[in-house]
């Protein structure tokens, strides 16, 4: 029984130096973690004064916000316009013998049965570059 409370005791300072040096981690890591808030809580003070900053009177935002949608919507319009005319509207060779065998014309719109009855022959590759290139040119309905 004396051997064991000269043994607890020989363990003593060795224990609680392993306890101070896990104190002293816990202390470094709360202060890293103190260091990591307060610089969160410095950028978060500059965005709400940035976004303070910018607030402008109803008034004079609603006006220049209708300019700047109004200016937003015929730019897209334009831009619809142009792809519109930019759009493919020929298909390929292939692709015209292709429905002109089961008598489709190649530049009407194609409604979907027809076209599976005339590619039923081919692969599903096949029929997929088919249907990808009718779409493509807008025949496809």
């Amino acid at each position: 029984m004396e051997q064991t409370n000269e043994t607890s005791n020989a363990a003593m300072p060795d224990i609680a130096g392993k306890l101070a040096e896990a104190t002293q981690a816990m202390a470094d890591a709360l202060h890293n973690i103190n260091v990591q808030f307060d610089g969160l809580h410095a950028k978060i003070d500059r965005i709400v004064a940035a976004v303070e900053a910018d607030d402008v009177p109803a008034g004079v935002e609603d006006a220049s916000m209708r300019e700047k949608l109004a200016s937003a919507e015929k730019a897209n319009h334009d831009l619809k316009a142009q792809a519109e005319q930019a759009r493919r509207k020929t298909l390929s060779p292939l692709v015209t013998t292709l429905l002109a065998k089961e008598g489709v014309e190649g530049d009407a719109l194609i409604e979907t049965p027809v076209l599976e009855k005339a590619l039923g022959g081919l692969s599903i590759e096949q029929r997929i570059a088919v249907k990808a290139e009718l779409a493509r040119a807008g025949i496809l309905t």
